[in-house]
């Protein structure tokens, strides 16, 4: 009896390519509804007050953009099923709409406890420390949020940290590339979602365009294939 022939992994980018794609449409998405704004704006008359402004662009696509890469990913793991398989964790089953709520959910709770984060520190009281299980859940995380910032500014270091992490052999290259896409994403998608309630033209605008620099940095990530930095 022969063995069987090896599963033949494909390429991040192709094995993502339905999820890239539609992060590179949102990153235009959103660059395209800022110019709803803005374009009006730029095509009034000098002496013309009061522009008449329309945020429908803005609010469908704060709306639309988790299924749609809900959507993407879905088309994925139908293209790819058995590489798919391998790195499917019920994190990853759970939909971005629902891990945005939890993510925000999360963030209030955090708030109700140790009270608003300003300047980047708690504000004062106590805080309990982490469990054991707690602090080992937050590792991988941590992890690919230093990668994804890395990533973007100084690749060289980025992949120093991920070969440093995949040393020990307790993460792998893919956790830690899919997990920095994920950090990518729900950011891009939250700050969209907050978009909904928004008023002011020119906030909504501005904020369009930090989400849509979060979904490039997504795609950047999504692409990336560095299957031999652990070597």
């Amino acid at each position: 009896m022969t063995a069987p022939e090896p599963l033949e992994i494909p390429a991040r980018r192709r094995r993502h390519a339905r999820l890239i794609a539609a992060l590179a449409e949102l990153t235009g998405d959103c660059a395209q509804a800022a110019g709803t704004v803005y374009g009006p704006i730029a095509d009034a008359a000098p002496q013309q007050d009061g522009v008449p402004l329309n945020l429908l662009s803005i609010v469908v696509l704060s709306t639309a953009a988790g299924p749609r890469l809900d959507a993407a990913r879905q088309e994925d793991a139908a293209r790819w099923p058995d590489a798919m398989a391998r790195e499917e964790t019920e994190q990853q089953q759970r939909t971005f709409e629902a891990r945005c709520a939890a993510a925000e959910a999360i963030q209030v709770l955090a708030d109700a406890v140790l009270g608003p984060v300003e300047d980047g520190y708690p504000a004062p009281g106590t805080i309990a420390l982490p469990t054991t299980s707690q602090s080992a859940a937050m590792a991988l995380p941590a992890i690919c949020t230093d990668f994804l910032t890395s990533f973007v500014d100084d690749p060289a270091a980025a992949i120093e940290l991920v070969r440093t992490a995949t040393a020990t052999g307790e993460f792998t290259v893919g956790q830690i590339l899919d997990g920095a896409v994920d950090i990518a994403v729900l950011a891009g998608l939250i700050i969209l979602r907050g978009l909904s309630n928004q008023t002011d033209p020119s906030t909504a605008a501005e904020t369009c365009l930090v989400a849509g620099r979060q979904f490039a940095a997504a795609v950047m990530v999504a692409s990336a294939d560095l299957a031999d930095v652990a070597a």
